[in-house]
């Protein structure tokens, strides 16, 4: 399968790869980025060439599929969304987001993840896509809620992050809600 290059009013969604290491290392290595994802902040360039690598490889073994956010107006690679533990045989995945913090709170991750939304319902013909957020992890929640996941629960000590455990969020939404969801808008 050939990588699906998506677009969105302000951003291309394209193909994470070697040439955005060093921007998304900018991203990941920043506390604030990473204080509710699920990980440390990264340390060094090797190790966000890593997780690269390991987005190309889930593709490639169709495991999982990143994309690039990269701003038209200034071609800049501000972040990356994707489904993580895809799974076409039982129609479901988990959706994954980060962005530069210059650009938190002006609806480029909504923007972003509604096309992706979409595509994955209709192209992948998934049925749930899932979410795992800290609870303390406002923004990121009630963007979820804003486009129609619904709260499942909490899973305790489900994330293991600066060397303890957290508890977390499950979001899901269902194929059905999305399609009702897009057509009230």
């Amino acid at each position: 399968m050939d990588f699906p290059i998506l677009e969105t009013t302000r951003l291309d969604l394209v193909k994470i790869d070697k040439e955005h290491v060093q921007a998304y290392y900018e991203i990941m290595s920043k506390s604030e980025v990473t204080q509710y994802y699920g990980m440390d902040s990264l340390k060094n360039i090797e190790e966000a060439a890593k997780i690269i690598e390991f987005f190309e490889n889930s593709f490639e073994s169709k495991r999982g599929i990143r994309w690039a956010m990269i701003l038209k107006e200034t071609n800049q690679f501000i972040g990356t969304l994707g489904l993580n533990s895809l799974n076409m045989g039982t129609k479901k995945s988990e959706i994954g987001y980060e962005i530069h913090p210059s650009y938190w709170g002006k609806g480029i991750t909504a923007e972003a993840l509604t096309e992706v939304l979409t595509y994955s319902f209709q192209e992948f013909d998934l049925f749930r896509i899932g979410a795992v957020t800290f609870p303390d992890n406002i923004a990121s929640n009630r963007l979820l809620e804003k486009l129609g996941f619904t709260n499942e629960g909490k899973l305790r000590g489900y994330l293991y992050q600066n060397e303890q455990p957290h508890d977390a969020f499950i979001y899901s939404i269902l194929k059905t809600e999305w399609e009702e969801k897009q057509r009230e808008i």
